[in-house]
């Protein structure tokens, strides 16, 4: 017994021995990154940022010193806005929240009923709440929380047309970690202007059914098994893309390595959001085809813990995004054409 004790004794200090080793050299290859950012990169950001070497470093994943830095730039501002701008919707959202308090009995406040409006404000509170509460940072009494607050009641002001959607506190939550408050705010409405965002958080039906035809193009281009398992039980995209592409994976996946999956989508766009849907489900494959409806519905929505950044993004890294000879943006034109031109058949995920 005392041998045998010993025996897992002397494996446990190796496996901790090794532990540290992998994290030390991780930790070396973050600094030696961030050197190269911060001298190289970011002084000659338009000139760098398509370079092959760039890329591939970006691929890595970003150091957490120049990661705000990198989004901001990748993101832009194509929206022209300034902190001023934010600090003015901010002004009005708190007054609106001051005025909801002190009048609920208005019918009407510019244009949009009192009821409308509070059950938004009511609903950001509520999200709030339930925004990576293992962090205990967003809740109320915690550092972030009125930030959070502040930056969704500004941007309800500022996009009535869109106003709150759930799942938006998780991706403002984000950029607060890496950003300053005016500037997560800037990204934050840059982000979800976005072509796919706007389709997603408007809730559009028909953009949304071009995005799903599109992924289950490259689904079945990859995964023909699967696609063929999903198919068989009528498993629709839906069932899990829209909460995934709704939180840029921050509720689904370990925060560290949804950020670096944020990393590579802020590099090469939407066509990332739906690549790496398909490298979990390359991750899973195996696991997947062994399951029912209920319980792959189950498996995709609350996926394991335990999940690693090497295994995602090497399964990632395998799936191609191209169809025969067409990219992401080809085959998405191609469906958005099919659609209008009412050629259904062309487009898997719009087969019966």
């Amino acid at each position: 017994m005392v041998a045998e004790a010993k025996k897992r004794e002397i494996k446990e200090a190796h496996k901790r021995k090794k532990i540290m080793k992998e994290r030390f050299k991780q930790e070396e290859s973050i600094a030696s990154a961030m050197v190269i950012w911060i001298n190289e990169i970011l002084p000659n950001w338009e000139v760098m940022r398509s370079t092959r070497r760039v890329r591939e470093l970006w691929w890595q994943g970003l150091p957490p010193s120049v990661r705000g830095k990198v989004w901001s730039l990748a993101v832009g501002n194509e929206l022209n806005i300034t902190p001023e701008l934010y600090e003015i919707f901010l002004s009005r959202a708190k007054e609106r929240w001051k005025s909801f308090s002190e009048t609920s009995s208005e019918n009407d406040v510019e244009g949009v009923s009192v009821a409308d409006r509070e059950a938004s404000l009511e609903l950001i509170k509520l999200d709030i709440s339930r925004t990576f509460p293992s962090l205990y940072i967003f809740q109320k009494g915690g550092p972030y929380h009125d930030v959070l607050h502040s930056i969704l009641g500004a941007y309800t002001c500022y996009r009535p047309d869109v106003g709150y959607v759930q799942g938006m506190s998780f991706i403002a939550a984000v950029l607060i970690l890496n950003l300053e408050e005016a500037d997560a705010f800037i990204a934050f409405a840059n982000l979800l202007n976005k072509p796919c965002q706007l389709a997603f958080f408007r809730v559009d039906h028909s953009m949304m059914l071009k995005y799903f035809a599109t992924f289950e193009v490259f689904f079945e281009e990859n995964l023909s098994k699967l696609f063929l398992h999903f198919k068989s039980y009528s498993l629709t995209p839906d069932i899990y893309l829209i909460d995934w592409i709704f939180t840029l994976y921050s509720k689904s996946l370990p925060l560290d390595l949804a950020c670096r999956v944020w990393d590579v989508f802020c590099r090469d766009g939407e066509e990332f959001l739906f690549r790496t849907g398909l490298g979990i489900l390359r991750l899973y494959e195996d696991i997947l085809l062994q399951m029912d409806f209920i319980h792959i519905a189950q498996f995709l929505t609350k996926l394991p813990e335990d999940i690693t950044s090497e295994k995602l993004f090497s399964c990632i890294a395998a799936i191609q995004m191209q169809n025969s000879t067409k990219k992401w943006t080809q085959v998405f034109s191609s469906v958005m054409k099919d659609i209008k031109e009412g050629d259904k058949n062309n487009s898997p995920a719009l087969k019966s």
